[in-house]
């Protein structure tokens, strides 16, 4: 949505934004062409922790392949190659999002609903999969945010602006 106003700015409603994505993510298996061009995102389906209700959200993300496949870079030709189970972990590696909420002080509900259910749904293009949510750490956690902010540096300064740690979820494919 390139004249969509400043997330911050009073009467933003980011669900509309979202549900808005979400439509045309779905719609054009993950091309977006009206709302946010260029956008590299997924849908993550969380469970809600306090209604048990399915809630969606757009979220930009990196991949991190197998070993010898560094953070952030997507396997190439991984959309053509056939995989064992259902594919997914060997076609995408492990999917990396970000919890910032906007650089916001607390988490978002999405984190929230995943650390009391860790059992989510990804849409990743055209592909939709089961997957288990885990949130790094330490190294790991350092390595996959260093990832992050080298493909999105929009959110280069979102840590330094709060007091928690933001956290650095990884998605990983059920077979």
């Amino acid at each position: 949505m390139s004249d969509t106003q400043d997330p911050r700015s009073p009467g933003f409603d980011i669900r509309a934004v979202n549900q808005t994505v979400i439509a045309e993510y779905r719609a054009t298996g993950g091309a977006l062409e009206k709302t946010l061009p260029g956008s590299r995102l997924v849908l993550l389906t969380t469970t809600g922790r306090r209604s048990g209700r399915e809630h969606t959200t757009p979220l930009g993300y990196v991949t991190d392949g197998p070993s010898d496949t560094p953070a952030g870079k997507d396997q190439p030709g991984a959309e053509d190659q056939p995989g064992g189970g259902n594919g997914q972990a060997d076609r995408h590696g492990r999917i990396i999002v970000f919890a910032s909420n906007m650089a916001a002080p607390g988490h978002p509900d999405w984190y929230r609903n995943l650390t009391a259910n860790p059992k989510v749904t990804v849409e990743l293009g055209t592909d939709r999969f089961p997957a288990v949510a885990s949130t790094a750490t330490g190294a790991d956690r350092e390595r996959l945010y260093q990832a992050l902010v080298e493909t999105m540096p929009g959110i280069r300064g979102h840590q330094e602006q709060v007091e928690r740690e933001i956290p650095v979820v990884v998605l990983t494919a059920l077979r």
